[in-house]
């Protein structure tokens, strides 16, 4: 066990009960000297951990808890989806770090996330804003048995994911296709896939999620102002980061689980249950024109019905916007 697994596991077990942990159980637990144990103690604290010691009892974890790797590890032990915590105060993107993670051969449920990104990514080839400390920042590597074809479906298991997250929030979202997350017509998260594949097979798939959970409405830029809000603004309540991460990658393996098992039909009929935008006018833009319709629904497939004079175009990309 790693110093880091060390640190993981002393949370855990000062987690496990309402009482003191004696140090004599901490130290026997890691197989480690109880100076080892209290070391561990000192930088944990330095960590953000409110540690208290008695010389008669041992430890207690007050209550609190910080946003970063060991916090994280703590919470989602036993889950595959958050079998591997990467985290990062400040990274380039969470999504090319899972790559260049993926690609060495990081197990399936790993994940990268960052306090904040500098060149975070966006769907079509957008910059996604990454202020440090407010929000979540968090990539995934799958590996799914599927032809690369198939592997758009996770697109839409993975929003209906997010959505559930933002539900258990106790606000009600809706998916903008294919699966941006919205508050009010507002954006409050988004999803990025990227792949590494051949013809006949997927290596791996890079799931990037971004969630706006505790920025404040005069904190976005402001050519996203009028566009995106967070759930800080939506509820009037600051979001536990970890609870909010931990309930996110558990719906995400949920129904991970449910399109491997079951096949696109289940998740495309949950995704359609926060579709909002059947029979209302939008605006599809590509990289270079943009079309308009009245949107008639979406097929088997997930693709987009847009009705233009009398006639239904299938859309399987573009940039949606309400009219």
């Amino acid at each position: 066990m790693g110093e880091k697994e060390q640190e993981v596991e002393i949370i855990r077990l000062l987690k496990s009960g309402p009482g003191y942990t004696s140090g004599q159980l901490l130290s026997a637990s890691l197989g480690v000297s109880r100076t080892a144990v209290w070391k561990h103690i000192t930088a944990l604290r330095a960590m953000g951990y409110a540690i208290e010691a008695s010389p008669s009892k041992g430890y207690r974890l007050r209550e609190g808890r910080p946003f970063h790797g060991v916090e994280l590890q703590s919470v989602l032990a036993g889950q595959a989806f958050g079998c591997q915590v990467h985290f990062f105060d400040s990274t380039d993107s969470t999504n090319a770090r899972a790559f260049e993670l993926a690609r060495n051969g990081a197990p399936e449920g790993a994940v990268v996330i960052a306090e904040t990104q500098t060149k975070g990514k966006g769907r079509i080839g957008r910059k996604w804003e990454s202020p440090a400390g407010m929000n979540l920042y968090l990539s995934i590597i799958l590996r799914p048995s599927v032809a690369p074809q198939g592997a758009q479906g996770l697109t839409f298991a993975l929003a209906v994911a997010a959505a559930e997250a933002v539900l258990a929030s106790g606000l009600k979202p809706a998916v903008k296709w294919p699966n941006d997350i919205l508050i009010d017509g507002r954006k409050t998260a988004g999803i990025l896939l990227e792949m590494d594949s051949e013809p006949d097979r997927v290596h791996f798939v890079v799931a990037g999620i971004g969630v706006n959970l505790n920025i404040k409405q005069d904190m976005f830029p402001e050519y996203i102002r009028q566009t995106a809000t967070s759930l800080l603004e939506q509820t009037g309540s600051p979001v536990d980061r970890v609870a909010f991460t931990a309930n996110l990658l558990a719906s995400m393996e949920r129904w991970y689980g449910v399109y491997l098992s079951e096949g696109f039909v289940p998740v495309l009929e949950a995704w359609k249950g926060y579709f909002r935008s059947f029979g209302k006018p939008l605006k599809v833009t590509f990289f270079d024109h943009a079309i308009e319709g009245i949107c008639a629904g979406v097929d088997v497939d997930g693709a987009l019905l847009l009705e233009r004079g009398g006639r239904v175009e299938r859309i399987i990309s573009g940039d949606v916007e309400a009219l």
